[in-house]
């Protein structure tokens, strides 16, 4: 999910009731119906419902059907709607943090590391490869942009919040900030080839990243080949 539609999935919580059904639901170890949800949180059936509904449309909540006599065939009724706590997991941040990315990049590294290798240079290798792969999945979703455009609207999505002067792109966010605080050469050169992977990825050369020392940036620009 993109981060506005995080934010608008969390602010649903924000009214009271919705919020005291989220948690009699995601405090069940079963799923729960309408009925069970209006008396955890002391409302009515037909205003739980209309506010289960909202959160399951928004992802908050998984829905099934199940009849809970257990009987089947006909003159068993119909079945009952149940809500479970929803799969997705949310983190709103601002601006953008991508910590998982970082994890996902990590683990691959350690996975692939061999006795002879470095934990920093696995990593630096692992993440260029995996900006290549990223660069192909979000390609294909903005294959219609020119290149560096492309290159532009991945780092937004990204949340890296790219400036471009014209010959170089500027990254006002660090999506790793917190862990460059506690390791700037490893999460530095972790950032930098994944990067470098993703330009190769969408720019096909057009485009090269360089370490940059300018306050309040990234570790990292991106030059515009001439």
């Amino acid at each position: 999910m993109e981060p506005v539609q995080d934010i608008e999935r969390v602010a649903l919580l924000r009214e009271p009731v919705r919020r005291r059904l989220y948690f009699a639901v995601r405090g069940s170890r079963t799923p729960v119906s309408r009925e069970e949800a209006a008396v955890a949180a002391g409302v009515s059936r037909s205003l739980a419902a209309f506010h289960l509904d909202r959160l399951a449309d928004a992802g908050l909540l998984d829905v099934e059907y199940r009849r809970l006599s257990g009987r089947r065939g006909r003159g068993a009724g119909r079945p009952a709607k149940l809500y479970r706590a929803g799969r997705d997991r949310l983190e709103v941040s601002l601006p953008p943090t991508r910590y998982q990315l970082a994890g996902e990049l990590m683990i691959r590294a350690l996975r692939e590391a061999g006795p002879s290798r470095s934990p920093v240079g696995s990593v630096r290798q692992s993440s260029e490869a995996y900006g290549r792969e990223t660069a192909e999945e979000l390609g294909r979703g903005i294959r219609r942009r020119a290149p560096l455009s492309r290159m532009g609207e991945a780092l937004e999505r990204l949340g890296f919040e790219p400036e471009d002067d014209g010959e170089r792109v500027l990254l006002r966010n660090c999506p790793f900030h917190e862990l460059v605080q506690r390791d700037r050469q490893l999460v530095c050169g972790m950032n930098g080839a994944f990067l470098r992977g993703l330009a190769d990825g969408l720019t096909a050369g057009r485009a090269t990243v360089h370490p940059c020392a300018e306050e309040g940036f990234c570790c990292a620009v991106i030059k515009k080949a001439p």
